[in-house]
Order: C-alpha cells, then sequence, then structure tokens
C-alpha cells in the first residue's frame, strides 16, 4: 500500500495552509527540493536574547521564555537540514547550555514558567533537575560535529549515571529514545554504548511497550509508540529489532490513519490553534516517514 497522490496532496495542502511556519519551510525542503535558508530563519525566530529558544517551540505553551527542551529541538532540526557548524554550536547553542547546566553536569529538561502565560499543566509541575533527555542529545551532537570542550567532561559522567538508573524507564517514549541514541551513536565509549543499546533494544520489545492495538485511537501517540517512531527509516539504528511484517503492517496503519483534510492529528493541544499546530507536526513526520521507506506516490 502507498499514499496516494491525491492524498499526498491533501496532506501537502494541510501544511501548507495550517502548520507552523518551522513545519512549512522543513516540508519544503524535504519534499520540494528547496534549500534549508527558510529552515533557518524560521527555527531563529524562536530565538530569545539568552540565546535560547522559546515561544512555544513546542506547542504546548503560549510562554516566549527560554526552554532547555526547545533549544534542543532547535538543534535537532538545524542538524536536520545540514545547517549545525562547530562555530554555530559554539557561537549560538553553547553559552546558553553551560548558563543552564546545573551542579550534576547535566541540563534540565523543562523549567517551570516565571510569567503567567497559557500552558500544560505538565509545566507548571515539571522537575527543573538536570535530565538525560536533554543532555544526551546535546553531547550527541557535539560528538557528531567533533567538538571537544571542557563541559563534556562532567556532562558525560552525568549521562552514564543516568542511563543506569533510569534503565527501561521512559522507553514507551519515543521522543526520548532518539535523544538517547544520539548520544549512544557518537559516544567515543563505544563498548558501553553498545551495552546500552543492547539493552534498550530489550526494552523496547518488552511486552506491554509496543501499542499493538490499532484500533485505538492514541496508537502512535505519546505513551503508545508502534515501530515506526523507534525505526523511522529503514536506516535507523533500531529498525532490525522489528519484523519486516510489522513494519509493515505499521506503515499500512499509517496510511489509513490520514483524516479527510490530510492531516495526521493528535490528541495535544491547549486550542484549536495548537492542535493544527501539533497536526502539522504529525503529519509532516509521518509524510517523512512514508517518504524514507518509499511508501507515497510522488
Amino acid at each position: 500500500m502507498k499514499l496516494s497522490k491525491n492524498n499526498y496532496k491533501k496532506a501537502r495542502d494541510f501544511i501548507l495552509t495550517n502548520a507552523r511556519m518551522i513545519e512549512r519551510r522543513l516540508f519544503q525542503f524535504h519534499f520540494e527540493n528547496h534549500g534549508p535558508d527558510g529552515v533557518f530563519h524560521a527555527v531563529y525566530a524562536y530565538r530569545n536574547s539568552d540565546g535560547g529558544f522559546g515561544h512555544g517551540m513546542e506547542p504546548d505553551t503560549a510562554s516566549p521564555e527560554s526552554q532547555p527542551l526547545f533549544s534542543i529541538m532547535a538543534l535537532e532540526t538545524l542538524d536536520e537540514a545540514g545547517l549545525l557548524t562547530k562555530d554555530r554550536i559554539l557561537d549560538d547553542f553553547m553559552p546558553y547550555f553551560e548558563s543552564i547546566t546545573t551542579d550534576k553536569g547535566g541540563i534540565p529538561w523543562m523549567f517551570r514558567p516565571l510569567g503567567d502565560y497559557p500552558c500544560e499543566d505538565h509545566f507548571k509541575t515539571v522537575k527543573e533537575w538536570a535530565a538525560l533527555s536533554t543532555t544526551a542529545p546535546l553531547l550527541g551532537i557535539l560528538e557528531k560535529y567533533n567538538i571537544e570542550i571542557p563541559w563534556m567532561k562532567k556532562a558525560e559522567e552525568f549521562v552514564w549515571q543516568e542511563i543506569e538508573r533510569i534503565k527501561e524507564k521512559h522507553v514507551f517514549c519515543h521522543l526520548c529514545v532518539p535523544r538517547r541514541l544520539q548520544f549512544l551513536s557518537h559516544t567515543k565509549s563505544k563498548n558501553k554504548a553498545e551495552r546500552a543499546l543492547k539493552d534498550l533494544k530489550k526494552w523496547i520489545l518488552t511486552e506491554g511497550v509496543l501499542c499493538n492495538d490499532k484500533s485505538d485511537v492514541g496508537w502512535g501517540l505519546y505513551g503508545k509508540p508502534h515501530s515506526l517512531c523507534y525505526a523511522p527509516a529503514p536506516e535507523s539504528i533500531l529498525n532490525p529489532i522489528f519484523s519486516q511484517e510489522m513494519i509493515d503492517s505499521d506503515l499500512d496503519e499509517l496510511i489509513k490513519r490520514q483524516k479527510e483534510d490530510g492531516r495526521w492529528d493528535t490528541w495535544y493541544g491547549l486550542s484549536e490553534g495548537m492542535k493544527l499546530e501539533w497536526a502539522g507536526i504529525q503529519t509532516l513526520w509521518t509524510l517523512k516517514t512514508l517518504k524514507n521507506y518509499n511508501r507515497i506516490e510522488m
């Protein structure tokens, strides 16, 4: 089964008429041969004077305040579009990250908003301690671009300690796992990384992690991952742990779940506008995944 040309156009039109500028620019970069400059400007529109990124880069908040997670998302998006360089990482990102590094050597996931802005409840109660899900991908990016700075030493000690402490917790979160993989893929500690990756593969396949019930409306969303959440491309490091039958079945289900207006939906969002933004993110992710597996009639 492939996404038909007509349904691909519906998805394209949904993104271009409803998604945020960042998803529109990424769509044009991935599907319409546009250069990466538009992605760069869309990402930097979220940047604050303190060097961090805010303004609802994850659309669960209307707060303009900088958040560590949003700054990681900005870094990941620039990497996706081939826009990162050593100088850009060191000049535009590391001063902010170093300024929020905790005594443990890691950076927090989120900060509770200081201003009175609409946001999801998890922003208001977030624990502001150092987190694996932000520190690990930052280290992975630094290693990927062959950067060596003093900050990395204590941060890496923190990450290995957290991997050992957390173990299988959060493997259901298909947003956290790729960030752990970013570190494991690029760290120079190859033997430790191989052991950690072996454990990760085992935990993901544990009964109850994957959502095998395709009648579940939350299938593929937070807490209910399927195989493609962990292996969005054939070359994904976790792809080999899933059977081809499972991958194909999940691709077919993805195609079937497209809505009449072209979107792939989520349950996220405080408002109708934020729900559209989340749908834009989900629709772009789905199209990229289907393209990676050659499941779109172009």
